[in-house]
């Protein structure tokens, strides 16, 4: 069993994506070319919002962001614990301290009640992210961010695609930051992301820093980065477009399907907070005996991955924040119960009742 199956996806879009790749090869412009063009706009369309930057990852892309921002040496961003570690990476590799928040205990994302408390004069940013396919409480966040004069970055490498309240993720802040690597549900054949805005200065900014910081041929008045988006990963992204719709309507089956089968279990599945609806990166469950959970997944020959089971305040290269055990307890609870299981929009009925049968057997 394939626990992200990009073989199915492929077999639907070969013919396009043979000829949006063929046509990359014709033209020779693989960095930059037309294609980054149009996928920037369709992409700004489906989000509703005026930018869309196309970038050379989802971590580039939050480091563009924060660069953009003059996020620098001595500022502190706000951001959670429990997410990949580019989250909090880029911020200290500006020399910024990333200030973490802990979780919501059913959604997992940041604690909207906690954000207030952690806003200090040094503050120039929040970062929420969109853990597992569903956005963080961006209305709650949003109210914080206004009543400090903060711009927030909504880290949405997961949560392309859901929506909050109406509004689709990636158009609900300041800034909104996405992730082509290809285990998302959007995702390319290599890395990729792009950046969203409606502001024009910002939506500017983040475009020249992502070539060098340079405004026109040999002027750089800025410091940038090589952030560009590979010419072939905006065509294979191009491709998978069109069934992105579809394919998110198949992840929200396939989640209902699991959540029916494992009610009564004793196995936690996850929550979709009321106003948000959810693209289901990954199907994430906790139990009191995970590792009882995988090694019965793993002999019935089903792949498992417990995502950020070390949080990042627990993680050595931020040790200097001085965190310890116990300092965020919900983040370190959903990280010693958490595991996610077989997610994508080919899975079958019979691959689902057999995951569903060898954790029934061990329950929660």
């Amino acid at each position: 069993m394939q626990f992200i199956d990009l073989k199915a996806q492929q077999d639907r879009i070969r013919p396009d994506l043979d000829r949006r790749i063929a046509a990359v090869l014709d033209h020779g412009r693989y960095i930059m070319g037309p294609e980054v063009g149009e996928l920037e706009g369709r992409l700004a369309e489906y989000v509703g919002v005026k930018h869309c930057i196309g970038a050379s990852s989802g971590t580039d892309t939050l480091l563009i962001a924060l660069m953009a921002l003059g996020v620098g040496a001595g500022d502190e961003v706000i951001t959670v614990p429990y997410t990949w570690i580019s989250t909090a990476e880029v911020i200290a590799l500006l020399g910024a301290k990333p200030v973490f928040i802990d979780i919501d205990p059913r959604t997992w994302n940041m604690d909207a009640a906690l954000l207030e408390a952690a806003v200090t004069e040094k503050t120039r940013a929040i970062m929420p992210v969109g853990i597992y396919g569903q956005t963080a409480d961006m209305k709650a966040v949003n109210a914080v961010a206004a009543r400090h004069g903060l711009p927030v970055i909504e880290d949405a490498a997961q949560s392309f695609g859901a929506t909050h309240h109406g509004v689709r993720s990636c158009a609900l802040s300041e800034i909104g930051s996405t992730s082509f690597f290809p285990s998302k549900p959007l995702g390319g054949y290599g890395d990729g992301g792009a950046l969203f805005t409606d502001d024009d200065e910002l939506a500017a900014a983040m475009a020249q820093i992502r070539v060098h910081g340079q405004s026109r041929k040999h002027h750089h008045p800025v410091l940038g980065i090589n952030g560009r988006l590979d010419t072939l990963q905006a065509a294979v992204v191009l491709a998978k477009l069109d069934l992105f719709d579809d394919e998110v309507a198949r992840r929200a089956k396939v989640a209902a399907a699991y959540d029916e089968a494992l009610a009564g279990t004793g196995i936690q599945t996850p929550h979709v907070a009321e106003g948000n609806t959810s693209v289901y990166a990954q199907y994430t469950v906790l139990s009191d005996d995970r590792d009882a959970l995988a090694a019965a997944l793993q002999e019935a020959g089903i792949p498992s991955v417990p995502y950020y089971a070390v949080p990042l305040h627990l993680q050595p290269v931020f040790a200097a924040l001085g965190h310890a055990a116990g300092d965020f307890p919900v983040t370190e609870k959903i990280a010693e119960q958490c595991l996610s299981l077989p997610m994508n929009p080919y899975l079958t009925d019979a691959e689902i009742e057999q995951v569903c049968s060898a954790l029934r057997g061990v329950g929660g």
